[in-house]
């Protein structure tokens, strides 16, 4: 049995359901984040594994524990939420100190701890200030350094990047991984944001209305998406409609250009289809002799830094193209026509 394991796992309310059907095995040490939109149950999920939302079916087994039917305080689990949640009277020190003094644990034992917590998130000089003294990156330090100071079995974060700035976000994201793989604990993240997913995880959930989607490393979900909804979700995607020509070889044609994937294609005959390809897997060159062409007209170039953005189009059909920028990057002028190669392995059907 895994370590935290989740079966069959529903919240229904009185006209829906949040959560249905959820399965999940995460093993010990593993970072696991849910990604998905706003209202796809994340969150539900997380505060049910964490005993603030009751499972209308289902089971949570913690180390091979059920404990689906036992209050918050007796899973030993520690919680980050995104509001940071600290006591607005206590001191740092106070804050990280709380649940072990609720613990009953002796002054010398609490006071080691503290020291060790605040060491861990490089805070030691800030021991006596209070929240309101502190920017919201430091007291989202002290409020993971809360939930670890009682060393829980497995730590839960709710979203806790998203009132951040972005430079702090990216930092306080690296030291969060950080402190996981240091300590090796068992970690659930909450986000919206697929780059703090595909940073920070192992592997990552995708959820949907509710269910889930997939469930892979950031790889695998980006690569090789199996739905069309984590398709379009994780990533930037064109969406691409072409007519099918020879279903058992992979073969369709886009405004009376033929290109090929690498899998059999389940339609019939001029069925159409939707083809999804990523920007980057799109080249102005290419040295595989296999690879798919398609002569284009080049509708729009915006320089994004790092990145270079063109817009082609073929008929009507326009799609994008991501280029690394090099100050010897040889662009093609507006309006010129052009041609564009791509692998067949980069050319994914969307399945009905």
């Amino acid at each position: 049995m895994a370590f935290l394991e989740l079966t069959n796992i529903t919240k229904r309310f009185v006209k829906f359901a949040a959560v249905e059907d959820f399965n999940l095995k995460v093993e010990k040490g593993e970072f696991v984040s849910f990604l998905g939109p706003s209202g796809c149950g994340k969150t539900t999920t997380l505060r049910m594994i964490a005993g603030f939302e009751t499972a209308t079916e289902g089971n949570i087994y913690i180390d091979g524990k059920d404990v689906v039917n036992r209050p918050p305080n007796q899973r030993n689990i520690g919680m980050v939420f995104q509001s940071y949640a600290l006591f607005p009277n206590m001191t740092v020190a106070d804050n990280i100190g709380f649940g072990l003094k609720v613990a009953k644990k002796s002054s010398e034992e609490i006071k080691a701890r503290v020291d060790e917590m605040l060491n861990l998130i490089h805070m030691s000089d800030f021991r006596a200030r209070y929240p309101y003294q502190m920017s919201g990156g430091q007291q989202q330090r002290v409020a993971l350094a809360r939930a670890l100071a009682i060393q829980p079995q497995v730590l839960l974060l709710d979203e806790p990047l998203s009132a951040l700035d972005a430079k702090i976000r990216v930092e306080l994201r690296n030291e969060i991984r950080s402190i996981q793989r240091k300590l090796g604990i068992t970690t659930v993240y909450v986000t919206h944001d697929q780059e703090e997913a595909l940073s920070l995880s192992d592997r990552v959930v995708v959820m949907n209305s509710g269910h889930t989607e997939q469930i892979g490393t950031p790889f695998e979900i980006y690569n090789f998406p199996q739905t069309p909804f984590v398709a379009s979700f994780v990533g930037t995607l064109n969406i691409i409609y072409v007519d099918v020509v020879d279903p058992a070889n992979g073969i369709l044609k886009l405004e009376e250009q033929e290109i090929a994937t690498n899998k059999p294609v389940r339609k019939a005959k001029d069925d159409k289809v939707r083809i999804a390809l990523r920007p980057e897997m799109v080249k102005l060159t290419t040295d595989d002799p296999a690879a798919n062409e398609l002569k284009v007209v080049v509708d729009s170039i915006v320089f994004l830094g790092a990145i270079v953005r063109m817009r082609v189009k073929v008929g009507t059909t326009k799609f994008s193209m991501d280029l690394f920028n090099n100050p010897d990057l040889q662009l093609p002028k507006e309006g010129s026509q052009i041609s564009v190669f791509f692998s067949r392995d980069a050319c994914m059907v969307l399945q009905d």
